[in-house]
């Protein structure tokens, strides 16, 4: 497919893009949520310069990502776990 060319707002700037059009909601989406980000911050903390607002964004987006990832390995963890027990349990029964 080929790649839509869209625009994107980030803290007063527009970015033109090209995405593939499965991924265009997600930008679009992802974009929408920046603008909300940097927009609590304000209000919040008070902070007004746009790059100290795109940095914390930056940095609760890192903390967030890495929690998530996380939380997945020790889902992974514990499946993997269950897994061997449950093994463990079909081959002493078929022994």
């Amino acid at each position: 497919m080929q790649p839509l060319s869209i625009k994107i707002k980030i803290s007063d700037r527009i970015y033109p893009m090209k995405v593939q059009p499965e991924d265009e909601t997600f930008v679009r989406a992802a974009s929408k949520i920046l603008a909300e980000r940097i927009k609590d911050y304000q209000k919040d903390l008070g902070i007004q310069d746009q790059q100290d607002l795109l940095a914390m964004v930056a940095f609760d987006c890192l903390v967030g990502y890495l929690k998530i990832q996380e939380s997945d390995s020790t889902k992974v963890n514990q499946l993997m776990a269950k897994i061997h027990h449950w093994s463990d349990a079909m081959e002493e029964t078929l022994a």
